[in-house]
């Protein structure tokens, strides 16, 4: 099936001395060991594009070179920035997608399935110790089964997909320790966004390796939305070492992963450039004002900022667990009179999963309005824009100015929770308060 097209079949035992990074990276350049700061050449285990910066930016380079791609079987297309075309540009561009999977015999093609992060790891397709490239700078994402994955250009897919290796500068590991239990009302969106204000958005060229009891609490969902975000703190990449959760994830999406993948970790005595410690039962819901994630602080710092929209989308925002997040708020409820609460699946899955179980009962009875499975307005696409002057909420992963659309709007960053408790309040507001109500009743 497609699911089993791109996934790596060699050996993949660690080294030892190094920290989890250092190790793929070292397997990747078949080497005993590697360091901060060394140059080497990967092999790479799998390519990843969707059809904004896939096949329409590569191909042109393939047919100056003459070239065709290295592998087929480890290339993962997913087109969901266009979709559905809201317009004749939009559908060239999937169709030039389609006839690219086609006429290189991608066999994973998923075509408006899913944002290519979600699909990657529903699909399976990415395992621990991989070293993975990935056209678009959310890539980090794949760090959530513990695989070394980064973003790059079109520049850099187009020579890696006929060359099947790129360069790396081996990055410096920071690990990233959340102790304690998130309390009811937060997740990991909180979790980034508070390190978003807490150490900044310009931590170029490191590993951000995520670890302790709360990190170990999160679904793989969750966790990668800790990997992901790792691109908001300007990092090179994320990564979590894979534990039980990972391995019985990747064998319900259909890769046949064994014990030996447990030993991608890093060694006890790995040495790293920082290792910050945080506590996750102290941590109260965050927000993040316009126009930057690092404009973070808790929730009650915006309380009663009106909104005019309320939108749960994108590959951090419209999981499964982000949906049954907002229902959890939503049952019963109405969105406020003059607020849109739009909700835009983050794959196919997730919405056909949150209709068998009742959460898209509960989000469209209070009012939501479902939108198409896509990145959508997240990254100014298809529907859900922003005029000048309108104010949203948002569980995206990014507020910058008009990537929501106009220029003149103003987007706040929140996990799901508190994007549906705002919707009902028509104001931001803490979650806290409708769960601890429903908790009492």
């Amino acid at each position: 099936s497609a699911s089993r097209c791109g996934r790596y079949s060699g050996s993949m035992q660690p080294r030892s001395s190094m920290t989890l990074s250092e190790k793929i990276i070292a397997r990747a350049s078949g080497r005993e060991r590697v360091s901060p700061g060394e140059i080497v050449t990967c092999k790479v285990d799998l390519a990843m594009m969707h059809d904004s910066g896939g096949p329409r930016r590569v191909q042109p380079y393939l047919e100056r070179l003459g070239a065709k791609i290295w592998d087929p079987s480890k290339v993962v297309i997913a087109s969901d920035h266009f979709v559905p075309p809201p317009d004749v540009d939009s559908a060239e561009i999937l169709a030039l997608t389609r006839r690219f999977a086609r006429d290189h015999a991608i066999g994973a093609f998923y075509d408006m399935q899913g944002i290519c992060h979600v699909v990657l790891q529903e699909h399976a397709h990415l395992v621990p110790g991989m070293f993975a490239v990935g056209g678009d700078s959310h890539s980090p994402s794949g760090g959530a089964v513990g695989a070394f994955m980064v973003g790059i250009g079109a520049t850099e897919m187009a020579g890696a997909l006929v060359m099947g290796e790129i360069w790396v500068r081996v990055p410096q590991t920071w690990l990233i320790e959340w102790r304690g239990t998130l309390g009811p009302g937060l997740a990991a969106k909180d979790i980034m966004l508070f390190l978003c204000a807490q150490l900044g958005m310009s931590n170029d060229y490191k590993v951000m390796q995520y670890t302790g009891s709360a990190v170990s609490a999160l679904s793989m969902m969750e966790r990668l939305v800790l990997c992901n975000m790792s691109a908001e703190l300007g990092a090179k990449t994320g990564i979590i070492a894979p534990d039980v959760k990972t391995l019985i994830a990747l064998r319900e999406g259909g890769h046949p992963v064994g014990e030996d993948a447990l030993a991608w970790r890093s060694d006890v005595d790995a040495v790293y450039e920082r290792h910050c410690e945080f506590d996750a039962s102290v941590l109260a819901p965050q927000v993040a004002a316009p126009h930057s994630p690092a404009n973070s602080a808790a929730v009650d710092v915006h309380t009663g900022v009106r909104i005019d929209q309320a939108y749960i989308g994108a590959c951090t925002g419209a999981k499964l667990s982000d949906l049954r997040m907002a229902a959890q708020v939503l049952k019963g409820r109405k969105v406020a009179n003059g607020v849109r609460l739009l909700i835009a699946p983050a794959s196919t899955r997730t919405t056909r999963e949150a209709a068998a179980d009742g959460t898209l009962a509960t989000l469209v009875d209070s009012g939501a309005i479902l939108l198409p499975t896509g990145c959508g307005a997240c990254a100014g696409y298809g529907t859900g824009v922003l005029a000048s002057g309108e104010v949203c909420i948002a569980s995206t992963a990014r507020n910058f100015k008009g990537r929501m659309g106009s220029p003149g709007a103003l987007v706040y960053l929140a996990s799901p929770y508190t994007v549906a408790a705002s919707a009902v309040r028509g104001t931001i507001g803490d979650p806290r308060e409708f769960l601890a109500a429903k908790a009492v009743a």
